[in-house]
């Protein structure tokens, strides 16, 4: 009997693993694989994004300010009726439902949507640096990235592959990042591919409860670089594309070490380690049962996710529900808050003067032309391409070059990043992103400096 048991399992398993090797192996090509495409290295994710722009063409503005309006109008109504088919059904009282403080971003998202697009109203919130830049230079890009991003997203997590990942990796990120193993797909996704991405795979995770708390913000404020080619188009724009390899290679360094410092520091250390619904994990999970190593393991808990799996059209329905939940939740949001750190950046001496106070920590490291750079500094907290822009006009090439760097380990923006983490369930609060930001910035501007030192 127990024979026939185990010639009966045999197929199972065997299906179980292509169910498992098929779709992870597809998730990591689209997500991970670094690709040539048009001259610049990027990932089939990103590709398949810009199809979407490309088949969009001029109407993907007109589309954009078309969800954004009627989510902020749709919202506000929702919120005031209360009719029992959003009510009565969880997702879309979660898509239409927000918070008081969320609703009013999203107003604020709608109101600024429609006198950019119309170019009506204070110039001041529609032209090209301020709501232009958002809704113009940012919104398609990431409408077309939350599409694929979140139809494709459950190729890497519902078919086994953080289980392989993590149960491998654990001995790693435990130590040094205090993360659990499955978090390296998610901080590689965000590091070689594109931080949106990263952020869309966070949020998802901690929902599921597979992070907690302390985890789900450390991830999402650590790990959503930028992609290579957006750190291309930075040192192209203070003219050093000659250093790419050295400029790559100080901001991954910086980045490093500011993930190993930075979650040990208030205010990630302070974030509790609970699940979404208070819960606390089992100490004992990251534990290797007795007779397996983490191949085996990791191979069984990944086998037996695979099996989860009932039919290729609920995984669907999941991407779907995904794709809809960033484009209709978050891009408002974007625009909102958005908008809102561009008019202050551009139009208010507020970062100038927060900047004043790195004068002397720039001129203890030697940094030329101090002054004009400690203008860029905290200017960043509004977009990350912002300091690349005002070092254009600066006349040391070592100056420029750590500007640069700084930008993009910085990481929080409220243009893209930081608007993203605020719009997503990730309990972080904009205060809490301002210190980050301000920790990352005292944290990485010596290395990039020393790295600079030695070039220049």
């Amino acid at each position: 009997m127990s024979n026939n048991a185990q010639a009966l399992s045999q197929p199972k398993v065997k299906s179980n693993f292509w169910m498992f090797f098929i779709p992870s192996l597809l998730g990591l090509f689209l997500f991970m694989a670094p690709i040539s495409y048009q001259g610049d290295i990027t990932i089939p994710v990103a590709v398949l994004a810009k199809s979407i722009q490309a088949v969009f063409g001029d109407y993907l503005v007109a589309t954009v300010t078309s969800i954004i309006a009627f989510m902020a109008a749709a919202s506000l109504l929702f919120t005031i009726a209360k009719p029992a088919f959003v009510a009565n059904n969880s997702f879309l009282n979660g898509l239409f439902s927000p918070s008081p403080l969320w609703l009013a971003v999203r107003v604020i998202g709608g109101i600024a949507v429609v006198m950019t697009y119309f170019q009506v109203g204070p110039e001041a919130v529609w032209e090209e640096n301020t709501g232009g830049l958002v809704l113009e230079g940012l919104l398609p890009t990431l409408f077309s990235v939350f599409i694929f991003a979140g139809l494709l997203l459950p190729l890497l997590m519902n078919f086994g592959l953080l289980e392989l990942v993590g149960t491998l990796l654990c001995k790693i990120m435990r130590p040094v990042f205090n993360l659990p193993g499955r978090s390296a797909i998610d901080c590689m996704a965000s590091w070689l591919g594109d931080g949106s991405v990263g952020i869309l795979l966070t949020s998802k995770q901690y929902e599921e409860k597979f992070y907690t708390q302390r985890e789900a913000a450390v991830v999402g404020t650590t790990f959503s670089a930028v992609s290579i080619t957006f750190s291309l188009v930075v040192i192209a724009q203070v003219e050093l594309e000659h250093m790419f390899l050295p400029f790559y290679g100080a901001i991954c360094l910086a980045g490093i070490v500011a993930a190993i410092i930075i979650p040990r520091l208030p205010p990630l250390s302070n974030k509790k380690d609970t699940y979404i619904d208070g819960t606390k994990p089992d100490a004992e999970a990251d534990a290797l049962p007795e007779g397996h190593t983490s191949f085996s393991w990791g191979m069984q808990l990944a086998l037996e996710k695979a099996s989860k799996v009932e039919s290729f059209k609920g995984v669907f329905g999941e991407g779907v529900r995904n794709a809809v939940d960033m484009v209709f939740g978050v891009l408002p949001v974007v625009m909102g808050l958005g908008t809102i750190a561009l008019v202050v950046a551009e139009y208010t001496p507020v970062f100038s003067i927060l900047g004043q106070p790195f004068i002397p920590f720039l001129e203890l490291l030697q940094i030329p032309e101090a002054a004009a750079a400690s203008e860029t500094i905290v200017v960043g907290f509004a977009d990350m391409f912002i300091p690349a822009i005002l070092a254009a006009s600066i006349d040391s090439e070592m100056t420029r070059f750590v500007i640069a760097a700084m930008s993009v380990t910085q990481l929080i923006y409220m243009s893209e990043v930081g608007a993203l983490l605020l719009g997503s369930r990730i309990p972080v609060n904009i205060v809490e992103l301002f210190v980050i930001f301000i920790l990352r910035t005292l944290i990485t501007l010596p290395i990039i400096a020393g790295v600079a030192h030695l070039i220049f």
